[in-house]
């Protein structure tokens, strides 16, 4: 199937990535090697790339929307869209180190190119970059920074329970939702709010949009999580099977164990032998999660979060052509590629 991305996510690149490009250009030259290496700015020898940079560009996207939802031009809206992308970023550079990703945007992580310590010192400087392009913009950019902390502790927490998830067989469907929730969807309702909220807008409007962007949120990560077991590696950046061969806590995998099923009970076994699984297990691993019923359920899930994202849409005071963008952003996000 093939998914065409909104216009409003080229526009976000072409306003956004010069700040992000800036903002970079602050840092110290080692650390700004490795975070412009993650960003796609430069490759690994530091030699610009011209068309890199802000990734998928999703969030600064749903940041500059929020913007024109309260009615200005999205280039008011640039810094708190270019601090929801360090953010994302920051998370992103640690992420990998913790879950072990040697690929991601279909080149080498920043760990494994640059070390462990220099990728993590270069998610801590994205983060208090985001923090610092917020804080020069007064009068609301205080006001933006504190819906960006929040949002940056909930995702910490959401981290902290995946990594905790990954040392306990008692797991439950409800913690998954929950920590999905802090890990991705708590970022989704904060960029789809700041730009509201760095303008000024009216208060009513960014609590619809952080509803539209919590559940908007909720579902991509559901879809995202289907991916990670079905999804092709052109698709996800990823290996084949990637979460399952390391044996990760997502979703559907818990919805599988969770089943009372003969195929949750036979993952569990698989997922309990001390070594790696061959290529061929986590083969069969995908075959039983989809035989508990896991694939369906977590599809019928994620159509439901993305209907309450769109009813959220529906009960905000928006131009129309600003809720139709929001809705093709949602739906692209939550499109199933396998």
């Amino acid at each position: 199937m093939t998914v065409v991305m909104p216009a409003g996510v080229q526009t976000a690149r072409d306003l956004v990535g010069p700040a992000i490009s800036q903002a970079v250009s602050r840092l110290s030259p080692a650390v700004r090697a490795v975070a412009s290496y993650h960003l796609g700015l430069s490759d690994a020898t530091g030699q610009p790339i011209t068309a890199g940079g802000t990734g998928k560009a999703l969030r600064p996207a749903l940041a500059l929307l929020s913007a024109r939802a309260a009615g200005v031009g999205p280039e008011r809206a640039v810094v708190p869209a270019a601090a929801v992308e360090l953010v994302h970023n920051f998370s992103l550079l640690h992420d990998d180190i913790m879950d072990g990703d040697t690929e991601r945007r279909h080149q080498p992580t920043a760990w494994t190119v640059f070390g462990v310590g220099a990728a993590i010192l270069a998610g801590d400087a994205l983060l208090a970059l985001s923090q610092d392009i917020l804080m020069e913009t007064p009068p609301y950019g205080v006001w933006a920074a504190r819906c960006l902390s929040a949002a940056v502790l909930r995702l910490i927490a959401g981290q902290g329970a995946d990594l905790e998830f990954e040392q306990r067989d008692d797991v439950e469907v409800a913690e998954c939702l929950d920590m999905a929730g802090d890990k991705t969807a708590a970022l989704m309702a904060c960029a789809c709010s700041i730009g509201v909220i760095y303008v000024g807008g009216p208060p009513g409007l960014a609590m619809s949009l952080s509803g539209f962007g919590a559940h908007a949120g909720l579902s991509f990560q559901l879809v995202d999580d289907l991916l990670g077991i079905w999804g092709a590696p052109e698709v996800t950046g990823k290996p084949v099977g990637s979460d399952l061969r390391a044996r990760k806590k997502s979703v559907p995998v818990v919805t599988a164990l969770a089943s009372d099923t003969d195929a949750g009970r036979d993952l569990a076994k698989l997922f309990g032998k001390s070594e790696p699984l061959t290529d061929d297990e986590v083969l069969h691993a995908t075959q039983l999660v989809e035989a508990a019923g896991a694939k369906v359920r977590i599809e019928e899930m994620a159509d439901a979060e993305l209907a309450s994202a769109l009813a959220c849409l529906a009960d905000a005071e928006m131009p129309e052509d600003v809720r139709a963008e929001f809705a093709a952003i949602a739906e692209f996000i939550t499109a199933r590629q396998w």
